[in-house]
């Protein structure tokens, strides 16, 4: 089964180490980052969708993706 998530945040440290915490559990970067700037807050906001192939589970909408 093939996972999907698309990790959000603002463009700073954090975000850098969301997406590296994801590929070091076996994420994998899927297509290119995004970004947009808000100018109500002035911040710059990052996106970037990574997937993950799982063998031995059948999809439910109520599972954590982040913890697989």
């Amino acid at each position: 089964m093939k996972l999907y998530r698309f990790l959000t945040g603002i463009d700073e440290s954090s975000f850098c180490h969301k997406v590296t915490e994801a590929l070091n559990k076996g994420w994998e970067l899927y297509g290119s980052p995004s970004l947009t700037y808000d100018h109500q807050s002035g911040k710059t906001y990052c996106g970037q969708a990574v997937v993950k192939e799982v063998e031995g589970k059948e999809y439910d909408p109520s599972m954590k993706l982040g913890q697989q």
